[in-house]
């Protein structure tokens, strides 16, 4: 059959049809397939923000929760000692201790004495917080158990602007009394403390009024003079002590304090009195004067106080006069006086405790601070020809971290009264915490 012209058109045209028909419908199925691509990825992205919100909501919750923790559970810290708190700072509790360990040697004189080791102090306490009350218990293992090593052991409660303390504590009295003994100078107070004028009355019962600001102190107490192991035949005291730090800065402390004391006896307690070991401790002792307990007199006394910290330079000194009653002959007066200084060798600077107008330790370096000190120090019945000791001491201290403190002291005593001239070396390890 011959090809005509018309069929060929007529062929072009289905065939162009078919192809435009064809191409149709592969463009339909591509949109379908876009549109059912775009639908998964619709559906893909509310699926995310749906879990990105979810997520949100545990995080939310989970920074909640952690803040809850943080907030409201208990804290324990370990730095320095042990020491537990919940959140609020409300209820607290600290372990501390610590542990002096001394050893002696004598030069002898006339005195009988003896070189020996002892363990000075080995004290645990327990101190914090209970229901917007402080309280504090120690005992001193190296003293006695029981009442016989009783040290601090109160209440205390914030009022009328300072801080009111019952049971037993340390009168407010004497500079060198009040500092601790992790943060004296010398290995032992001077006379004008409780190692001479306040012998044995170093803790008394009853309560006590402090109240502090950035550069004084006011503090008054009222006491018996029973010990928590004495016998029950106590008799009553007051005390009372003020400072005032007219130069009070980071480099730069210069301080002066003011103390009054008087204890009454009642008939039968022990005896008041003034003793000191003018050539360190386990070495020989004088009695200075003395208020029976069968006479039930009194002791007054009144003290002044001066001290500074300069720089790696520091001063403190104390002055004392007190009155012992005499039951048949007149009142016996004793003045006590001490000038003691230290030199931080390699840094280093004594910082003042503005809370209870005393000066504790420097901070120590990993290299460890060296601290040079001396003391003199005496003591003397006025209205008794002779009978004054006194003593010169010379040592050295090794801060070697925070908690621990090497102790040299070379004492060099003179009894007046006995001629005795007894020379002690003593070395002390000390841990606290």
């Amino acid at each position: 059959m011959p090809f005509s012209p018309l069929a060929a058109a007529l062929a072009v045209c289905l065939g162009t049809f078919s192809f435009a028909a064809s191409a149709a419908d592969s463009r339909d199925a591509e949109i379908a397939l876009l549109k059912e691509q775009l639908a998964a990825l619709q559906a893909q992205v509310q699926a995310l923000e749906e879990r990105t919100n979810a997520q949100s909501d545990v995080n939310i919750d989970t920074a909640q929760a952690l803040d809850d923790l943080a907030n409201n559970s208990v804290k324990v810290e370990t730095k320095g000692g042990i020491k537990v708190s919940t959140a609020d700072k409300a209820f607290e509790a600290s372990i501390g201790g610590r542990i002096h360990f001394d050893a002696y040697a004598f030069e002898r004189d006339q005195a009988s004495t003896t070189g020996t080791t002892e363990f000075r102090r080995a004290r645990l306490s327990l101190a914090g917080k209970l229901y917007g009350w402080d309280y504090k218990m120690e005992q001193d293992f190296a003293t006695g158990t029981n009442l016989d090593g009783l040290r601090d052991l109160y209440i205390a409660r914030s009022a009328l602007g300072g801080k009111f303390t019952i049971g037993q504590f340390k009168p407010y009295r004497s500079m060198e009394e009040l500092t601790s003994s992790n943060e004296i100078t010398m290995m032992e107070r001077p006379f004008a403390s409780a190692t001479g004028l306040y012998n044995g009355r170093q803790f008394q019962q009853g309560v006590g009024y402090l109240r502090s600001g950035d550069n004084y102190t006011f503090g008054v107490a009222t006491f018996n003079l029973r010990s928590a192991s004495g016998v029950r035949n106590e008799g009553t005291g007051a005390s009372a002590r003020v400072t005032f730090a007219p130069i009070n800065n980071d480099d730069s402390t210069l301080h002066f304090g003011l103390s009054a004391s008087t204890e009454n006896a009642n008939k039968g307690s022990e005896n008041l009195q003034a003793r000191a070991s003018y050539a360190g401790r386990r070495g020989p002792s004088q009695a200075i004067a003395t208020t029976t307990g069968l006479s039930g007199g009194s002791v007054g006394t009144l003290g002044l106080e001066a001290a500074g910290a300069f720089g790696p330079l520091f001063f403190q000194s104390e002055y004392a006069r007190a009155t012992f009653e005499q039951p048949v002959a007149g009142d016996q007066d004793v003045e006590t006086f001490y000038v003691m200084g230290s030199w931080m060798l390699n840094g280093g600077h004594k910082p003042y405790k503005a809370s209870n107008g005393v000066f504790g330790s420097p901070k120590a370096t990993d290299k460890g601070l060296w601290e040079l000190t001396a003391r003199y120090d005496t003591i003397a019945n006025t209205d008794v020809a002779g009978l004054e000791v006194s003593s010169w001491i010379l040592g050295l201290n090794y801060y070697v971290n925070p908690n621990v403190r090497v102790m040299f002291n070379y004492t060099k005593g003179d009894n007046e009264f006995t001629g005795d001239e007894t020379g002690q070396y003593a070395l002390r390890t000390q841990l606290s915490f």
